[in-house]
């Protein structure tokens, strides 16, 4: 019973192999004559996408503010290059029919189209803006390095300082005289002679009077630039009493005998004190003005006491030598039976005394007015 089946089955199979063997020649013919047509599948004709058009350049970020003189120009940025004019397009795929595309054509349009020219020159814009910017600042930093390495402005020298005391020149000062002396009014003569060479210094004051007698006093001592260093005082009246200033051994010694006082650098005697005041004066008034104060330890012939002046206004005095202004000082007491003494310094005379008034705690005073002023 199988062999009748299978041998129809055999026959068949065979008879389909040599089918197959017989049209292998055809298959490869056709393949050959499908291969240019293959080949030339790009050819067909398919329409071109222009790119859209490139972004604009994104603006160059503003400099930073640097404190600066002067705000400086930017450098102008680099020419763009003209951008090529895009192809002219074709009618819009809305506007005509599609035609009918392989699938090859398909797949390439599914690619990502390459940049166009115009992208590459918006970089290149860029980045010289950019390279502009940053040489704008090198400048800029430059500029600063440069004005803060420039020396400064020599400072303007500081003004010398002022001298502590200007010396009056030699001078022989006249005085009429008019006074009191135990209620008995009297008129005199005095006169002042000032001498120094710089190193040294003498004064004398002599007082002569009719029925009262001569009276004179002397200072002596030496120049510094701090003015007067008394070192003998001496008041000659009925009788000679002397003082010896000692500012090595910080005192003041009496003679005839009397306790030693105590003195400090700067103090004066009773006859220097008004020199040392016209040559404080004389340096720089203006250290003094009006309501001012000025004191001194003050050595008479038997005691020191302190002395302190206050510096009043100008006045034009009416005196025998002619107007004269004068700087006005006065001697505060400190005690109600204390010398009172008004002192006016002439700046024309290098504020030597113009006048000068005394009065007593008994009331007697002595007033001299100048008269004549000569060198000595």
């Amino acid at each position: 019973m199988q062999k009748p089946v299978l041998l129809p089955l055999t026959a068949a199979v065979l008879a389909a192999h040599g089918w197959l063997l017989w049209q292998l020649p055809a298959w490869s013919d056709a393949s050959a004559a499908m291969a240019p047509t293959q080949a030339a599948a790009p050819a067909f004709t398919t329409r071109s996408i222009a790119a859209p058009p490139p972004p604009p350049p994104a603006p160059a970020p503003a400099p930073v503010a640097r404190p600066q003189p002067k705000p400086r120009p930017k450098p102008a940025a680099a020419a763009r290059p003209e951008a090529a004019a895009p192809a002219p397009m074709e009618p819009a795929a809305a506007d005509r029919p599609e035609p009918a595309l392989p699938e090859e054509d398909s797949a390439a349009l599914a690619e990502p189209a390459a940049p166009a020219e115009p992208m590459e020159a918006a970089a290149v814009d860029t980045a010289a803006v950019d390279t502009a910017a940053v040489d704008t600042a090198a400048v800029d930093t430059a500029a600063v390095a440069t004005a803060a390495a420039a020396p400064a402005p020599p400072a303007e020298a500081a003004p010398a300082p002022l001298p502590d005391v200007q010396l009056p020149p030699p001078t022989r000062l006249s005085f009429d005289v008019s006074g009191q002396a135990k209620r008995f009014d009297y008129h005199a003569s005095a006169e002042l002679l000032w001498q120094h060479d710089g190193q040294h210094y003498e004064l004398r004051q002599q007082i002569k009077a009719f029925l009262i007698g001569t009276r004179a006093q002397t200072s002596s001592g030496q120049l510094s630039a701090a003015g007067l260093v008394p070192q003998r005082f001496v008041d000659q009246g009925r009788r000679e009493k002397s003082a010896e200033l000692d500012f090595a051994a910080g005192q003041a010694r009496f003679t005839p005998a009397a306790a030693p006082a105590p003195i400090e650098a700067g103090a004066q005697d009773r006859l220097s004190v008004f020199f040392q005041l016209s040559a404080l004066l004389a340096a720089a008034p203006e250290r003094y003005p009006a309501g001012s104060e000025i004191s001194f330890t003050t050595v008479g012939s038997n005691d020191a006491e302190r002395w302190t002046f206050r510096v009043h206004e100008t006045e034009t005095l009416e005196l025998p030598v002619g107007p004269m202004p004068a700087l006005r000082l006065e001697r505060l007491p400190r005690h109600a039976g204390d010398q009172q003494g008004m002192l006016w310094l002439a700046p024309a005379l290098g504020y030597l005394p113009a006048r000068i008034r005394l009065t007593q705690g008994n009331g007697d005073f002595a007033d001299l007015r100048l008269q004549a002023h000569t060198a000595p």
